[in-house]
């Protein structure tokens, strides 16, 4: 039976759906199809790299794909079932045209998905998956016939990966480090690169588990508590957790704090970068901290849109030091432009390496603001126009407003931002303060002029 492509699984920065449902080895095969047309008649490439992660379903839709794109006339280089990190050095360092990892990140193990990304890291813009969903739409395929047909080659690239760190990280000290992969990809890479700087680890949840049975693969606080538990019990220098696939870390400090990504951000860029310049990368999201801790230092911040994709684009515009996205993607791009989680806990440690002070009390002079979130239910049919219509009159109301994605104000004491949900019929509003006083002030202003605005818009339907 001939399965159908639902267009909702292609997102603003790859393609994630259910195993078996919105992804199934047929409609991967059409995806690569389309992806190594695209490849080979947009792009003008002959190579790509290709890896999954540790997730059960990633091996058949792996397989699936790479024929496809086999059968388009494009090579490949099989990096086989490893971290993101592994896959996306191995694009970089073998300078492949493309690189592709299978993943559905920190979603539970019955999703699966595809990240597509350059060969310097930089991930595909929306424009771009939106190019290779309209061919993968399409009811015909370009394949080529078997004189043409790629080649695949399987490397392992472990090697490589470790002897690259092991050049850019070297300890003095002796740093002991809570280790919690998640039983997720990282469990591939992460032990072994420690291991190999001489930092002391101590593991949690470091053997592969493709159902995540241990933790959820998203290292949010609330899944953290056997990390904390094992950073206070074994007396560690700091922890660290990864999501599923390995491009978010979590840092957790020496006193069982978890940090967010804009206060890990923070002291990344006061403490881990030698020249104080350049341009920093902190989408809308990000806590003002970042602004007046960074901008005295030298540095300039320049905000944009929420999404990972956007962290890497704008970094290498740039030529930024630092990109900060709060979901906590960071980049260091003076290592490469893709968001490695691996970097963050390693420089975390190199910091401590060269510092007299413990990580908490680093942590203890940024300050952190109360912040607020609230989805505010809205049909997909009207959403985009109530957040253009709030533009309208804020921007009649403030001076200080911000378009790049939905609308942010700032304000004396704080700020506002009201997005559109991407994927679920929402108007989110994200609200940070000096105090929860003003929070709550904010809420009442901001939360009745967008749902006086749904309700004038219901009503001229």
């Amino acid at each position: 039976m001939t399965e159908n492509i639902s267009p909702h699984i292609f997102r603003a920065y790859d393609i994630r759906g259910l195993y078996n449902e919105d992804l199934t080895p047929e409609i991967m095969y059409k995806i690569g199809l389309a992806f190594g047309n695209y490849v080979r008649q947009d792009l003008g490439g002959k190579e790509v790299a290709i890896g999954r992660d540790i997730r059960y379903s990633s091996n058949p839709l792996a397989y699936s794909f790479i024929s496809a794109v086999l059968a388009s006339g494009i090579n490949v280089i099989d990096v086989g079932v490893t971290a993101f990190g592994q896959t996306l050095f191995a694009g970089w360092i073998l300078k492949t045209d493309a690189t592709v990892f299978i993943t559905a990140s920190h979603l539970p193990p019955e999703w699966n998905g595809i990240k597509f990304y350059h060969s310097d890291g930089v991930g595909y813009s929306e424009e771009e998956l939106m190019r290779i969903r309209d061919v993968a739409l399409e009811k015909g395929h370009n394949v080529v016939n078997w004189k043409e047909v790629g080649k695949v080659k399987s490397v392992k690239i472990n090697e490589k990966y470790i002897k690259f760190f092991q050049e850019k990280f070297s300890f003095s000290k002796k740093i002991k480090v809570a280790l919690d992969c998640g039983g997720g990809s990282t469990t591939l890479s992460a032990p072994d690169v420690f291991s190999s700087l001489d930092l002391e680890i101590i593991p949690v949840y470091c053997d592969t588990d493709p159902l995540f049975s241990g933790r959820p693969s998203d290292p949010k606080p609330k899944n953290l508590t056997k990390l904390i538990e094992a950073v206070l019990s074994h007396i560690c220098d700091f922890g660290v957790a990864f999501d599923g696939d390995g491009d978010r870390a979590v840092i957790v400090d020496n006193k069982g704090k978890v940090l967010s990504a804009d206060v890990t951000g923070i002291l990344i860029g006061k403490h881990g970068l030698t020249r104080k310049e350049g341009t920093i990368i902190a989408n809308v999201e990000c806590s003002k901290a970042v602004e007046e801790q960074l901008e005295p230092l030298g540095y300039k911040v320049k905000q944009i849109p929420v999404g990972h994709t956007f962290l890497t684009i704008e970094a290498k515009l740039e030529n930024s030091p630092l990109g900060i996205e709060s979901s906590g993607h960071i980049i260091i791009p003076s290592y490469f432009l893709f968001d490695d989680a691996i970097v963050t806990p390693l420089k975390i440690a190199e910091i401590l390496n060269n510092s007299e002070e413990i990580l908490s009390g680093l942590v203890k002079r940024i300050p952190t603001y109360p912040i607020y979130k609230e989805e505010i239910e809205c049909s997909d049919k009207i959403k985009f126009d109530v957040v253009e219509e709030l533009k309208i009159e804020l921007t009649k109301e403030h001076e200080r407003l911000n378009t790049l994605d939905g609308v942010r104000v700032d304000l004396e004491k704080g700020w506002v931002l009201i997005r559109p949900s991407n994927t679920s019929p929402l108007i989110r509003m994200t609200i940070e303060a000096d105090d929860q006083e003003e929070i709550q002030s904010l809420v009442d202003v901001f939360g009745k002029k967008i749902k006086e605005i749904i309700k004038k818009i219901q009503n001229t339907e």
